[in-house]
């Protein structure tokens, strides 16, 4: 049974039936034949302009059905874009012929900053990629950025990734805004990575001190930084741009472990760097292993394998050289910065 609710206040009607709701307009010296229509016996209406949208927020409310799992091109972003397509397909073709042997450093967290400087200092190693940290929550990236001459180990120019969580993104954005940081690296681009739901082993854990509630931040956040000069319209040898997303979120086909393999390929993809260092200040146990990676030396103290030999490394980078080679079909399929008219 329906109801029919006029509401008068010398403006509007609003009539409510089983389908659809009009609004009626109405003039205070109109006759109530005007408000009829002869032919239809019905009220003149006109359908109210709504904009109907897919809230997935209000619907995780009343569900628990996050609102990254309705996206429909998770499992594959270039779906419908061949080009795209042909594009990774290249880069990744390119990237695995262009790599060292994977390598692992197996390393106790407190013992991470003298085994670096060994190597800067000693084995005079550095690296044009550097990555800090894996989706992990015990993580201590703070004494990592402070004590470890950063500066030094990254070469100029290079990139530096830092990965955490949402709960201490705040506090190394602190960092990397302080004045000397800022002369050494400047932050370029934040990636996010987030977990399908609750039940994904990369779901951060909240804090000890903060309360059960509704809305949880679930996200993992990535400081992108770059140290020396690098234009993405000229320095097309050094980077590729625009290649991958921002955000990327956690497939059906994502590896338990540490570290998703899309955070190695967009630094991959960005950077045609040889050299790259991963740094896991973490115990990240059997439940998540650190897993070698080729191109990469990975330290960590839960690292597979420890076969990491200096010399060893820098013969290899000798024979593949410090930035894989430019390929004319990648260049043509790339996105590029648009080109700006001479004045």
């Amino acid at each position: 049974m329906f109801r029919e609710e006029l509401y008068r206040d010398n403006s509007m009607a609003v009539v409510s039936n089983n389908t659809t709701l009009y609004d009626i307009d109405i003039k205070s010296n109109n006759k109530s034949k005007n408000m009829v229509s002869s032919e239809h016996n019905t009220p003149n209406m006109k359908p109210v302009k709504q904009f109907h949208t897919n809230d997935y927020s209000n619907n995780y409310i009343f569900t628990g059905s996050t609102p990254q799992s309705h996206v429909s091109n998770i499992e594959n972003p270039v779906e419908g874009y061949p080009k795209l397509q042909k594009l990774f397909q290249l880069k990744e073709q390119q990237i695995y012929k262009t790599t060292t042997t994977p390598f692992g450093c197996k390393v106790n967290i407190d013992q991470m900053v003298p085994m670096l400087n060994y190597w800067i200092q000693k084995e005079k190693l550095t690296f044009d990629v550097v990555m800090i940290g894996c989706l992990s929550d015990n993580q201590f990236i703070y004494p990592i950025l402070t004590q470890l001459p950063l500066d030094r180990l990254v070469s100029k120019p290079g990139f530096l990734f830092i990965w955490a969580s949402a709960q201490k993104i705040n506090e190394l954005s602190k960092l990397l805004n302080n004045e000397i940081w800022a002369k050494k690296f400047r932050r370029s681009e934040e990636l996010v990575f987030v977990p399908i739901d609750k039940n994904s082993p990369y779901y951060p854990g909240l804090d000890a001190d903060e309360d059960d509630t509704l809305m949880e931040k679930m996200q993992w956040h990535c400081w992108m930084c770059i140290t020396g000069t690098v234009r993405r319209s000229s320095d097309g040898h050094l980077i590729h741009c625009n290649i991958d997303t921002d955000l990327s979120i956690e497939t059906s086909t994502t590896r338990d472990g540490a570290v998703p393999t899309h955070l190695y390929k967009v630094a991959e993809n960005f950077s045609t760097a040889t050299r790259r260092l991963h740094i896991i200040p973490a115990r990240t146990g059997k439940e998540k292993p650190v897993r070698l990676r080729p191109g990469w030396v990975i330290m960590s103290p839960d690292v597979m394998m420890n076969n990491f030999e200096p010399n060893r490394y820098k013969n290899e980078i000798a024979k593949i050289g410090n930035n894989i080679p430019l390929k004319k079909e990648i260049e043509n399929l790339r996105p590029k910065s648009p080109v700006q008219k001479a004045q």
